[in-house]
């Protein structure tokens, strides 16, 4: 008996734009001026960080489809408001972080929002994934490795961004790739990386499929459907884990007596057949 090809590049391919189409549903949540005002821990969140000027707000705004969801300062590194939009649900978010890296910002509001950032990353359970932009004419200054750093010290997943690679030719943005992959490398990190160009609209789909990974999206009858489980943790998710495998133990042996019921049935009428 033949088994069915299932093309897995395809279903990857699916996957990356369905997640895409989910992600345009994100809608503003709220903005907080510290994270002690973020909304409750729960949930999956995937945030949104950069130097300013890296690309932040236009990635944001060609990934959801929309020209104004993300706003960026006419002041770059002034405004330090965090930023949460829901995707779908209150309990699915992104995160714009504000940027960080401008020199105009006073000192010591860079120490107090570097202290803030870094619990964030290390301490908060709801983060999923961490997308770090990056301008690939200066790819990872000193704080996109600091940042790096405080997400491996939270076991925080990273994909970044080198971001306005319609700036630089095909092949020297190829290069840069090579080399940012290598710094990492170097700097014992692993994390994923792409290009992007929010400008031409280039690598949307496989961030969207990052960030479809970290939502624990599943591919279900050619549609996105959430993780029941994602949400719950202790005994209501043992709880639920063993109810939806009842569920589908029912399901299972359901589906066997039909088929069982539909072979008699079928055997029945050809032996009538024969009998004539």
């Amino acid at each position: 008996m033949s088994t069915p090809f299932k093309d897995v590049a395809a279903e990857h391919a699916d996957f990356n734009t369905k997640a895409r189409q989910r992600i345009q549903q994100t809608e503003f949540l709220m903005s907080a001026p510290t994270f002690r005002l973020c909304p409750p821990d729960v949930g999956l969140e995937v945030a949104f960080a950069g130097r300013s000027n890296a690309g932040k707000s236009s990635a944001i705004n060609a990934l959801t489809n929309q020209r104004q969801l993300a706003r960026s300062s006419k002041t770059p590194g002034r405004t330090q408001m965090i930023n949460f939009f829901s995707i779908g649900d209150s309990d699915r978010r992104l995160v714009d972080l504000p940027g960080y890296g401008y020199a105009a910002v006073p000192l010591e509001m860079k120490k107090e929002w570097q202290v803030e950032l870094e619990e964030y990353l290390v301490s908060r359970s709801s983060l999923a994934g961490l997308v770090l932009m990056s301008d690939i004419r200066h790819p990872l200054k000193f704080f996109d490795e600091q940042m790096l750093y405080w997400a491996k010290d939270g076991e925080l997943p990273v994909h970044i961004l080198l971001t306005k690679a319609d700036k630089l030719k095909y092949g020297a943005s190829k290069n840069a790739l090579l080399n940012t992959r290598k710094r990492l490398k170097q700097l014992g990190l692993n994390c994923t990386i792409q290009l992007f160009s929010a400008l031409r609209k280039e690598g949307l789909d496989e961030l969207a499929g990052v960030m479809g990974n970290w939502y624990e999206y599943q591919l279900d009858a050619n549609k996105i459907i959430e993780s029941s489980f994602a949400l719950l943790e202790g005994a209501e998710l043992e709880d639920a884990i063993e109810k939806d495998a009842i569920e589908k133990s029912v399901v299972q042996k359901a589906n066997v007596e039909k088929d069982n019921a539909e072979k008699d049935s079928a055997e029945n009428n050809s032996t009538e057949k024969n009998g004539e």
